[in-house]
């Protein structure tokens, strides 16, 4: 009986070595050069971005500059007063780019990261962001064609 028990022991020990192995990532995938989600215990200010269109057929961000500290976690709140979807994606502008690519062949693609938010005409949400590293980086809109017409921006972390 102290034999099967044994064996029940190591089997039960194996069958959960590979969980142990394969390590944790929990936030480990939502740390960013730019940062990673803050929490509302920490924010410092707010930041109302608007996103639309306007009459000569161009699409903005107002604000479309934003200066930060390292550090420092912003609440980044959205309003989209367009007449259609647009979609903000804060990151290294390499990333941007190789994100605006991918958005080109696959313009449907739906996003859960982060560091985006993609809202209907008429909606609004909000990113809680810790900007972790100083530098200058980039957010836009990648639906197909909006980044074209105009619609990126500028963000400055200060050391």
């Amino acid at each position: 009986m102290i034999e099967l028990k044994l064996v029940f022991a190591l089997m039960a020990a194996i069958a959960v070595t590979p969980a142990f192995a394969a390590g944790n990532h929990a936030g480990g995938h939502d740390v960013m050069e730019i940062g990673k989600p803050g929490t509302k215990a920490a924010i410092k200010r707010t930041v109302v971005i608007s996103m639309k269109e306007k009459d000569d057929g161009s699409m903005v961000f107002e604000p479309s500059v934003l200066k930060v500290k390292k550090g420092e976690t912003i609440r980044l709140k959205f309003n989209n007063m367009g007449e259609t979807d647009h979609e903000f994606v804060m990151d290294r502008h390499e990333g941007i780019q190789e994100h605006k690519a991918l958005m080109q062949k696959f313009p449907e693609m739906e996003h859960a990261d982060p560091n985006s938010i993609r809202l209907a005409a008429g909606g609004s949400g909000e990113i809680i962001w810790t900007f972790a590293k100083a530098g200058d980086f980039g957010f836009a809109c990648l639906l197909p064609g909006h980044y074209e017409s105009g619609m990126k921006g500028e963000i400055t972390v200060a050391p």
